[in-house]
């Protein structure tokens, strides 16, 4: 791109200083510009772009482009325009030579399940045999490579990046995860979805959206801003589910478990083994557990077929994915199932999604079992959930234990007594802030017939406290307590 095609690109309100001799990449860090760099400043949450456009220049920034007046007596060029965040998604897919075209775009939003579906999509993709890649909050996947995930949905650079990388893999779709925070923030802006699917919504994240409605204005519009060409799909059964597809010009898709929708599904059988579920006639037998992981792969599957697949054979391939790491995963010990108390763990950090697993182990437990809870809530975060969620582990376990998750700034003890006040003044539970000890606890005191649910962090493999993560890994720790408790330290595993 050239300086002249630049400026055309951003219909500036004004354009001040010397054209560049040349321009390099687009930064939104002031730290990270080399020189020749173009510098967008960009108005964020917690700090604004513009107060480091006298830093950019002294790293060598050849272009600024702001929202702000030119600066006086700086030699780099300045484009003003009158929406910075609008262009940087746009901008930063321009000059990565606009990969996103090249790719078909699925996006799955909601609060939860998000992971699930969107792993599911791209794992039945790939044993069809088509080139996918796979942008979410565990990890980045371009057909087979893995590459570690720092944000659910990335910042417009690093998504450009990626998609041009996956566009050289040979890769024909894309299947990301798109945040409330990345729509808010319009990180997704300019990109056409083909498919735009809503699982739910439930009380999340309003430490930064403030209320349920803002929240759910957020998430709507990636479904407002889809083509007539593209297609919607939604979750009749969530109170959100009509809304989010109210005002879009794509083709609806609306699938349901209650007789509601165009796709209707039926749980036809639930054991600790999986579930089979039937769906317009065809049969889905999934690995996965409990009803909200039936919804899951009901979603994926009505995404698959909304992008040209037969619902048949989609049904075929989805029994062999085991969806994402961290969701109802079991945590053993190799060969000796049924001595030990079953361990899962799944990422459940949110009062709906607690409720959701809790109330599917609750289901498949025997008589003879008992539902141990190990929880905690991340500081710096929703404190409203605190005291919600002890009510839900109430409701459901036979024990809780109440620990740390990622504390952040905030003090464990403290975080724990907000948690604990949710808890009824009958009820016993035990608090034990070194969520490793929670664990080791946890198991090392169960029988043999428990159900042991240690919940929040799912596939993390880092605790944050004051600002320092710290390698902690939940199924890592669940598998040393097992070992120690049968004596098999040299032969785990997590399946």
């Amino acid at each position: 791109m050239t300086y002249n095609e630049l400026i055309e690109f951003c219909n500036p309100v004004s354009v001040e200083g010397t054209p560049p001799e040349r321009m390099g990449s687009l930064c939104q860090d002031s730290r990270s510009v080399s020189n020749g760099d173009i510098f967008i400043a960009i108005k964020g949450t917690q700090t604004d772009g513009h107060n480091y456009i006298d830093s950019a220049i002294e790293q060598g920034a050849s272009v600024i482009i702001s929202e702000k007046e030119p600066l006086v007596d700086h030699p780099a060029a300045q484009i003003r325009v009158n929406d910075t965040r609008s262009l940087f998604s746009p901008l930063a897919q321009k000059l990565a030579g606009d990969p996103a075209k090249e790719l078909l775009i699925v996006g799955v939003t909601g609060t939860n399940g998000k992971t699930t579906v969107a792993t599911l999509v791209w794992q039945t993709l790939r044993n069809l045999g088509q080139g996918a890649a796979l942008l979410g909050t565990i990890s980045k996947k371009i057909n087979d490579e893995v590459m570690p995930s720092r944000l659910t949905t990335a910042d417009p650079i690093e998504l450009a990046a990626d998609m041009k990388k996956m566009v050289d893999a040979g890769c024909k779709y894309m299947v990301m995860e798109v945040s409330s925070h990345a729509l808010h923030q319009k990180r997704v802006e300019g990109l056409t979805f083909e498919v735009a699917a809503f699982t739910n919504l439930s009380h999340d994240h309003l430490d930064y959206h403030e209320t349920m409605e803002e929240y759910a204005a957020a998430k709507k519009h990636l479904f407002d801003g889809l083509p007539v060409t593209g297609w919607a799909v939604t979750n009749a059964d969530d109170a959100y589910g009509s809304y989010m597809v109210k005002d879009t010009k794509a083709k609806v898709l609306d699938f349901s478990f209650k007789g509601n929708a165009i796709i209707n599904g039926r749980v036809e059988e639930s054991t600790a083994a999986g579930s089979l579920i039937g769906v317009e006639g065809v049969k889905v037998k999934t690995p996965l557990l409990g009803y909200f992981n039936a919804v899951n792969v009901l979603e994926a599957m009505v995404i698959c077929t909304a992008l040209g697949f037969d619902g048949k054979t989609v049904a075929s391939v989805l029994g062999d994915c085991r969806g994402a790491e961290g969701r109802m995963e079991r945590v053993s010990i190799n060969g000796n199932h049924g001595k030990h108390p079953v361990v899962i763990v799944d990422y459940a950090h949110t009062p709906d999604a607690l409720d959701n697993v809790a109330s599917t182990l609750t289901n498949l437990k025997t008589d003879k079992q008992k539902l141990i809870i190990v929880f905690g809530c991340g500081g710096d975060r929703d404190r409203n959930k605190r005291s919600a969620m002890a009510k839900i582990a109430e409701t459901h376990a036979d024990e809780v234990i109440v620990t740390s998750d990622n504390p952040r700034s905030e003090d464990p003890a403290a975080i724990i007594e907000e948690i604990t006040e949710g808890f009824s003044k009958t009820f016993t539970y035990r608090a034990i802030t070194s969520r490793k000890e929670a664990i080791h606890v946890a198991i090392s005191e169960a029988d043999a017939d428990s159900i042991i649910l240690i919940a929040g962090k799912g596939h993390e493999t880092y605790q944050e406290i004051n600002g320092i993560r710290k390698h902690f890994d939940d199924r890592e720790e669940a598998s040393t307590a097992l070992a120690w408790r049968k004596g098999h330290a040299k032969n785990c595993e997590v399946n």
